[in-house]
């Protein structure tokens, strides 16, 4: 059962709506321990001084490093006195065009969920930003920090996206060499042949269709160590041996492949309905 993680306000104009906090992503990583494998015991963590000697919790402090070795120490007190007031108001500032933002501002996601009594003025908002194709930029605070969010609706319901801020962004243009690509010349042929790839690919996204095959892998091969058992890996061909072939000819081989591939795919589905 999911729980909620904040509970506050959306809060824009004069209108209040109390909402709880849903993270809309489960991640699913495998995690390992570091184990010694003399001893098949845990490993645990210290810390450690340039000295080599274990340095106890209550002797660690905050420091920022100015120079090569230079360090401004920062208290807990210090922190505190310019720490983000403690709200529980998520502040919409903006309502833009969702396609104004880039995606690569996007980053954690989670789902607004009203108040029983607040439903009303939710599902209004809600249809007002689906009617006005409009997201909403506000600004709130959890766990001392200060967060830059978007506000959409997806299906319904409002999802809230943190976002990273302009200044976190890196230019594309701070990237080695990608200001060369520009000058790279394409043929008339290749483009007319990639565009008809692209076609021989199009296809609404589906995320179900998508899994992590080496997750399941792993978890497949834990199992199997668990049970005793021994697996033969198979060994995948390094990418960097294939043969270097004409773009060309690659991108025709590669529009007849998906043209096939499409083809089973329909059959598949007809024989199943």
């Amino acid at each position: 059962m999911a729980r909620a993680i904040w509970n506050g306000a959306i809060s824009f104009g004069l209108v209040s709506i109390p909402v709880k906090l849903y993270s809309a992503v489960s991640r699913q990583n495998v995690r390992f321990n570091q184990i010694d494998s003399v001893s098949n015991t845990r490993v645990k963590q210290q810390r450690i001084n340039a000295h080599g000697d274990v340095v106890p919790y209550e002797n660690i402090v905050k420091g920022y490093e100015i120079t090569k070795d230079n360090y401004v120490i920062v208290s807990a007190d210090d922190l505190d006195a310019i720490a983000p007031k403690a709200s529980r108001m998520i502040d919409i500032s903006d309502f833009v065009e969702e396609d104004q933002i880039d995606p690569v501002f996007y980053d954690s996601a989670y789902y607004l969920v009203p108040d029983e009594l607040a439903r009303k003025s939710y599902v209004l908002l809600t249809r007002a930003l689906t009617d006005a194709s409009r997201v909403a930029v506000a600004s709130f605070v959890m766990r001392s920090k200060q967060y830059l969010v978007a506000i959409r609706p997806i299906d319904g319901v409002l999802m809230m996206s943190t976002m990273v801020y302009a200044d976190e962004v890196v230019p594309a243009a701070d990237i080695p060499t990608l200001d060369e690509l520009a000058e790279t010349e394409i043929l008339d042929a290749e483009l007319a042949m990639a565009n008809q790839l692209i076609d021989s690919l199009a296809s609404d996204f589906d995320p179900s269709k998508y899994e992590d095959t080496y997750r399941q892998e792993v978890l497949e091969m834990l199992e199997a160590k668990a049970a005793g058992e021994v697996r033969q890996l198979e060994h995948h061909a390094d990418e960097s041996d294939a043969a270097v072939v004409d773009l060309l000819a690659a991108l025709e081989a590669s529009v007849e492949a998906a043209k096939k591939n499409r083809t089973v795919e329909t059959d598949s589905k007809a024989q199943s309905a």
